[in-house]
């Protein structure tokens, strides 16, 4: 039976795991601290939360205009150079003092590149564990990323209130160049996919052409298309929900501190979920929960809807999003039928478009719930997402997770069939 040990045991995914888990953590720090920096300038709420989420929706762009690249270049290479580029931002934020519309536009531009180098990084995994390690495999990595973003946030407050905003953004940097440094020295120099025996898709034009293309051959293909929607929509729900705690908490009149309590659940119940579904279930039983993990992502969001009358008090509602946080672990069931279903000289730029999906959904669902909210009581927005997360696991009932052949059946002696082409 495969285990965390012996994922562990592989000298590449080791490498991949822990510089990405280094990355996360300097990414939040220089997240964080660019936001209280910002905030400090110009005393805007508004544009705080803009610098937290800026590095979102470019990557839409970079996936349309450079997802090939994923699949072209050296894996190794574009890593390197992704987290070069990360320690280059926070370095420039860290010593130049920028306007803050040019602070902005410079994270916005680094985060073109975030769908290359995760395209890359995803697909090396995908390609290095096989069977049942490579869902084990995304599971530690997803332990990883939730306890690294709650270390993360907890060290970024100390840091900045220790160090000022400047130095930890400089700490941040030092964390990216560390990432970097491990990759180039410690990660093997594998070719480039295309390069190493599959012959890529026939396709015209520049590099962006030749990206949306790819794009558009992935997303044309009914079971990749459906599994990339069954994992975009239900996290950008809940995250639109996630959003609207400290109105809510507000709202319900719970003290202070309380909002804090309830952002924290979820990422515990994430670390949780994974730990469980990953270690304890069987690969089939895995792809049959997807349906019911969903819907216990959405099913406790129901009960922030309840009148102020029913008495929940914060600590209930924060058990409410542990179990939540727990059906995220849905994702598990999902990943090797997804893996399988690509064409295997587009991997890394599927990969991309996966995590491009998921940031920009993530982005763009909690200023549509900050819309909405503006009309409608929070609560009653929080509700509205938790029935939209239902109906998403209705819709993720229809068709059985792991069914079929792998519609790009033409990745078979590395051929490729590109579906409508």
């Amino acid at each position: 039976m495969t285990t965390y040990t012996a994922v562990l045991r592989d000298h590449t995914f080791r490498v991949l795991f822990g510089t990405r888990t280094l990355s996360i953590l300097a990414d939040t720090l220089r997240i964080v601290a660019l936001s209280l920096l910002v905030y400090a300038a110009t005393d805007s709420p508004a544009l705080a939360a803009l610098a937290y989420g800026i590095g979102f929706l470019p990557q839409l762009i970079g996936a349309s205009v450079l997802g090939a690249l994923s699949d072209r270049v050296r894996p190794r290479l574009l890593i390197v150079l992704g987290y070069l580029a990360e320690a280059a931002v926070a370095a420039v934020l860290a010593t130049v003092h920028l306007p803050v519309w040019a602070a902005l536009a410079l994270v916005a531009a680094a985060a073109l590149l975030t769908p290359v180098f995760m395209g890359a990084q995803n697909a090396l995994i995908a390609e290095t564990l096989t069977g049942d390690a490579y869902v084990l495999g995304r599971s530690l990595a997803n332990v990883a990323s939730s306890l690294a973003q709650l270390v993360g946030m907890a060290g970024a407050g100390l840091a900045v209130a220790t160090l000022g905003g400047r130095n930890a953004m400089l700490l941040a940097a030092l964390g990216h160049v560390v990432a970097a440094a491990w990759t180039r020295l410690a990660l093997p120099d594998f070719p480039a996919p295309t390069a190493a025996g599959r012959r890529p898709t026939p396709r015209s034009g520049g590099l962006a052409a030749v990206s949306w293309q790819g794009n558009v051959a992935l997303l044309r293909d009914r079971t990749v298309r459906r599994l990339l929607l069954v994992q975009w929509l239900p996290p950008a729900f809940i995250t639109g929900a996630e959003a609207l705690m400290v109105p809510y908490a507000a709202e319900r009149g719970f003290p202070i501190g309380a909002a804090g309590w309830l952002l924290a659940a979820i990422p515990v119940g994430m670390v949780a979920g994974n730990l469980i579904v990953g270690r304890l279930l069987a690969p089939a039983r895995r792809e049959r929960l997807v349906p019911t993990l969903i819907a216990l992502m959405g099913l406790p969001c129901l009960a922030f809807a309840a009148p102020a009358a029913w008495g929940l008090s914060w600590p209930v509602l924060a058990a409410a999003l542990i179990v939540v946080g727990t059906g995220f672990a849905f994702g598990l069931g999902v990943q090797a039928a997804f893996r399988d279903a690509l064409p295997a000289d587009g991997r890394g730029q599927a990969f991309g478009l996966l995590s491009t999906g998921l940031m920009t959904a993530q982005g763009l669902l909690p200023a549509l719930a900050g819309l909405l909210a503006e009309a409608l009581p929070a609560s009653l927005v929080i509700g509205l997402l938790g029935a939209a997360t239902l109906l998403a696991a209705a819709i993720a009932t229809v068709g059985r997770i792991g069914s079929g052949a792998p519609s790009y059946a033409g990745s078979l002696a590395g051929k490729s069939v590109v579906p409508g082409a």
